[in-house]
């Protein structure tokens, strides 16, 4: 029997953001149901970065992730994220595929976004801030796309090139990209923050209620987006409480005492499964995203059926059986 290994390029040939987001949404229903295997994330910490392992179990499908994090990768010429994901048959755990996982975290991360801001922001939403205009700011964009009628995307990022390409980004989408002041950019509807900051980059008095906040950034421990208030001004709904305790936007929060865990409403699982309300009235929801390896195995399955489907990859023996 023989594994398919599959490129980043052929990854990205058989993916669109439609797809993931009924996967990622599913999967997302799932774990609120309680019908998923999902251990916390292993770390290996190095001076310059880390590396994740991420395995999990849903819908009979398994598999595992492998993916680090530099932050100076791009000085010598690597991307800060790239990933590695082993998909296996459970009954057997045979590896069925090995393929490139760099696109399917970009493209799940930006699915998790846009289903949360479909069950926590004001469904007339029409003007969107973007803080931070990496790769991540990009997935965002076109998950949301896909729920809401886009009017407006004001941006702004440290750097002056990212921020020029992710204008071309909104304007190849037939979407109005201004680029404003940060604290001009929370002014808006649905927020987006996709920075690596350990400090606060988004102060509570920017922030008008109503507004809905996707805090992705926070992955790891020590990484804060929001300052705290925020947080206790809001409805705070987590991916997994768990990572989100040990990694994600509240992380420092807690740690100094300012925020507790009693204090999460929800997980989004629970939102999209009807155990929690959606929105109420005019209040701050904030979704804090830290990636959840069920969003990888989930998107790997629609990855690894198209692939077979069109006859794309490598295949390998591995074993002799």
């Amino acid at each position: 029997m023989e594994t398919l290994v599959l490129t980043q390029q052929e990854v990205e040939s058989v993916l669109t953001m439609r797809d993931v987001m009924e996967a990622v949404e599913r999967a997302f229903k799932l774990h609120g149901l309680g019908k998923t295997q999902m251990p916390p994330k292993v770390y290996l910490t190095f001076d310059k970065g880390d590396l994740r392992a991420m395995p999990a179990y849903l819908d009979g499908k398994a598999g595992i992730k492998w993916v680090n994090s530099h932050p100076d990768n791009p000085k010598k010429g690597f991307p800060t994220v790239m990933a590695v994901l082993i998909y296996n048959d459970p009954e057997t755990g045979f590896p069925l595929a090995v393929m490139d996982a760099t696109h399917i975290t970009n493209m799940r991360t930006g699915a998790a976004g846009g289903i949360a801001a479909k069950y926590l922001a004001k469904k007339d939403s029409k003007v969107f801030g973007f803080v931070g205009c990496g790769m991540q700011a990009k997935t965002q964009l076109l998950s949301l796309k896909e729920v809401f009628d886009i009017e407006t995307v004001k941006a702004y990022d440290i750097s002056q090139e990212k921020a020029r390409s992710f204008a071309d980004f909104c304007s190849a989408l037939g979407i109005e990209c201004v680029a404003e002041e940060v604290k001009d950019v929370c002014r808006c509807d649905v927020l987006v923050t996709t920075t690596p900051s350990r400090k606060p980059v988004v102060k509570n008095e920017w922030i008008q209620e109503g507004t809905h906040i996707n805090a992705i950034g926070a992955d790891a421990p020590g990484k804060q987006e929001l300052e705290s208030e925020i947080l206790l001004r809001g409805k705070v709904v987590v991916d997994d409480v768990p990572q989100a305790v040990h990694s994600g936007e509240i992380n420092v929060p807690l740690s100094q005492g300012v925020f507790r865990e009693e204090d999460i409403y929800a997980t989004l699982g629970e939102i999209v499964a009807g155990k929690k309300k959606r929105r109420e009235g005019d209040e701050i929801t904030i979704f804090d995203s830290t990636g959840l390896a069920i969003q990888d195995i989930a998107t790997a399955s629609v990855v690894y059926e198209r692939a077979v489907e069109k006859g794309l990859g490598m295949k390998i023996e591995f074993f002799r059986i």
